[in-house]
């Protein structure tokens, strides 16, 4: 029997056989959190796909149609900031982190000078008052990153 299989188990109230794995943490994270990654060419055009992906994902965690559409906009946004840095010819990552009531976006770009955007402007502003909870970093390999976090039925800040 397999972690894994254990924990499913476990979790619908049935006691693992003699002789198998007791399900950690870890596995029961994994069962509770669903991770989506898109990846798309780092031009414009293609953030449409980015932002039905993003309304058809929290529209799956039950958020109401004016968090969606707010989600929506922050995504954009977030793109908009860093296809600006982005080196023509590559990727911009979108990774989706679902759980019960949040959903964490992180949209990242390779850039030739990378750095992270301004805090003090109107379209970090914008991107707070949508998203809730906004972070950007630096990451390896040159990439710049914005992460967006959003609560079910939580407004913005």
């Amino acid at each position: 029997m397999t972690e894994e299989t254990a924990a499913r188990q476990t979790a619908r109230g049935a006691t693992p056989g003699p002789g198998a794995v007791a399900p950690d943490l870890e596995v029961r994270d994994r069962e509770a959190r669903d991770r989506v990654r898109v990846c798309l060419p780092a031009e414009g055009a293609y953030l449409s796909v980015l932002r039905t992906a993003t309304a058809g994902l929290a529209a799956r965690l039950d958020f109401t149609l004016d968090e969606i559409e707010d989600l929506r906009i922050a995504v954009d946004e977030a793109c908009a900031m860093l296809l600006s840095q982005a080196i023509p010819g590559t990727n911009l990552e979108c990774d989706f982190e679902l759980s019960t009531d949040l959903m964490t976006i992180t949209v990242s770009v390779v850039a030739a000078q990378p750095c992270t955007p301004a805090r003090d402007t109107f379209a970090w502003t914008v991107l707070s008052a949508l998203a809730g909870d906004v972070d950007s970093r630096l990451e390896p390999d040159d990439r710049v990153a914005i992460v967006l976090r959003k609560h079910r039925g939580v407004s913005g800040t």
